[in-house]
């Protein structure tokens, strides 16, 4: 087989991004791919029955404002990836009827205050307050993901919260209280509390952290207003980054898994996969998770002792282990709470299943301490609201996300009844708060378990964030702090999915700063157009 400069391991969007800036800069990429479609976990399909499309894994898009490979390479103007940014961004429904709560657009805030005014104006008066404050945010989210980690960053992010409300009595050492603790010092409204606490879990961050209030501050009310929806599905990211790289030139083998990275005199030269060796003059980027990188394709005889317990000790979950119920659907939900506000029926991302804050808590608490989650209850998705071809014309395809266990808590038997018993109960729990959501509505529903996630995706535990995003596994410590950024001690190996800085989302961050390392390393000119910081 012929050699090429560079071969990336894995067609995750991460591998995705950095295969594009390598060619473009000049290096003969390859990229080896295990499955017969790129993407990795913005995957579309269609698991239940055929002509309803569900997105097994992302599903809202929140950086696409900010990812540089959307505007490098034309994937919206030339690649055919489009969107669509839903008017009623979140909200959370009550199984009692009483008012919900809608979160909206940025170019609809005064609705979002208007919601959560029913409960308390002081409420939608600091929503509101800290939407107008961090409207901007996104160019400092941008420099802070897409540059490699750098030291003084914590001190960095602690001047930004008293820049951005010192006058509002917040300073810098509000970072480090937890999720938990920061919304329920804004926020007097438990109905308010409950949605924020499940929209905190979602970003992977665990409630009870030490720390987790600075993305409270931050990113939390920066994302709601901008989700998007890709209209398709979200493996149509995955299809324009993949015509981008055939682009540029770029080739991709499918149905290969990598067996092994080759390692000689201590440099990464190529990898072998279907027996075969394939060779890699000047650099190998690994976006396979970082234990299966070093402990399974690297191997002990090539690392030292400290890079291999690191690799062993890498942890997986809680915060990211997901199950996915698919729900194909004669009507979208009809909630009991529309009659003071039907915009929740059209809400882009809807809580269900809660009725106080503290039933989040219990919630998390137990999927997070190896239980299955009580109450049934899930963020839900119904995107052919938003966009009809996800589902048969007058038909709805409905998605959602359950946090649960990782995988190896139970045995195939038991995810097996889990599967059916688990979604049953939800279902019975959903009707509660959509009077219409009886099996008379349904046509067919599965649920895709964390064990069915680590097989199909090797995603670990199930976990989609591909390492717990804990302090010692987080910023400079991701994956840890010898390797957080991007290079390996093997030479000419680096790390670029996301198990390196700054970890699971789709943001393409790890990929797109793992080429600009590699670049800089090889005295090749930067892919940063001029003027930009990122």
């Amino acid at each position: 087989m012929k050699e090429y400069d560079a071969i990336v391991v894995g067609a995750g969007h991460n591998g995705l991004c950095a295969a594009a800036y390598l060619q473009r800069a000049g290096l003969s990429t390859l990229v080896v791919e295990r499955r017969h479609e790129e993407g990795g976990g913005v995957n579309t399909e269609e698991p239940v029955m055929a002509g309803f499309r569900h997105n097994m894994h992302a599903n809202y898009m929140e950086f696409f404002d900010i990812i540089p490979m959307i505007g490098d390479f034309g994937l919206e103007t030339e690649c055919g990836l489009r969107s669509v940014t839903p008017e009623n961004q979140s909200g959370i429904a009550f199984s009692d009827g009483r008012p919900p709560i809608v979160l909206h657009r940025n170019d609809l805030l005064e609705k979002s205050h208007a919601s959560i005014a029913r409960y308390s104006k002081a409420d939608a008066d600091t929503f509101l307050e800290l939407k107008r404050r961090t409207m901007d945010f996104g160019d400092l989210l941008a420099f802070g993901i897409y540059n490699p980690p750098f030291p003084g960053m914590a001190e960095g992010q602690a001047a930004m919260l008293e820049e951005l409300y010192g006058d509002m009595g917040i300073r810098a050492h509000h970072g480090l209280k937890t999720a938990r603790v920061m919304i329920d010092e804004l926020f007097e409204t438990p109905e308010l509390r409950a949605l924020l606490y499940r929209m905190s879990v979602e970003f992977g961050v665990p409630l009870e952290m030490t720390g987790s209030a600075s993305l409270v501050l931050t990113s939390l009310p920066w994302m709601v207003g901008r989700w998007r929806l890709a209209l398709g599905g979200t493996h149509t990211l995955a299809k324009a980054m993949t015509q981008a790289c055939y682009r540029e030139g770029v080739e991709l083998l499918e149905n290969t898994a990598v067996e092994r990275i080759l390692v000689e005199g201590g440099r990464a030269v190529g990898v072998v996969a279907r027996g075969r060796e394939i060779r890699a003059r000047r650099v190998v980027a690994a976006n396979a998770d970082a234990r299966q990188t070093f402990v399974d394709l690297v191997g002990p005889e090539h690392l030292s002792d400290l890079w291999y317990s690191r690799a062993r000790n890498f942890r997986y979950g809680p915060s990211g282990v997901l199950a996915t119920p698919a729900l194909c659907l004669y009507d979208p939900p009809a909630y009991a709470s529309a009659r003071w506000d039907p915009d929740i029926d059209r809400c882009f991302y809807t809580v269900v299943g809660y009725d106080t804050p503290e039933e989040v808590v219990r919630y998390v608490h137990d999927a997070h301490g190896g239980h299955l989650p009580v109450p049934e209850a899930a963020g839900t998705w119904v995107n052919t609201l938003w966009d009809p071809s996800q589902a048969p014309p007058g038909r709805h395809s409905a998605t959602g996300w359950f946090f649960f266990p990782g995988a190896s808590t139970f045995g195939a038997t038991e995810w097996a009844e889990i599967r059916v018993d688990y979604l049953d109960r939800f279902l019975d729990r959903w009707a509660r708060y959509a009077p219409n959501m009886t099996r008379d509505n349904i046509l067919a529903a599965k649920l895709y378990t964390p064990d069915q996630m680590e097989r199909k995706n090797l995603m670990w535990e199930g976990d989609c964030l591909l390492g717990d995003m804990s302090p010692d596994q987080a910023g400079l410590n991701r994956p840890w702090p010898e390797a957080s950024g991007y290079r390996t001690e093997v030479e000419g190996l680096y790390l670029c999915g996301p198990s390196a800085y700054p970890g699971g989302g789709v943001h393409a961050a790890p990929g797109y700063n793992a080429s600009k390392v590699i670049i800089e390393d090889l005295g090749l000119p930067s892919p940063v157009p001029d003027g930009r910081a990122y």
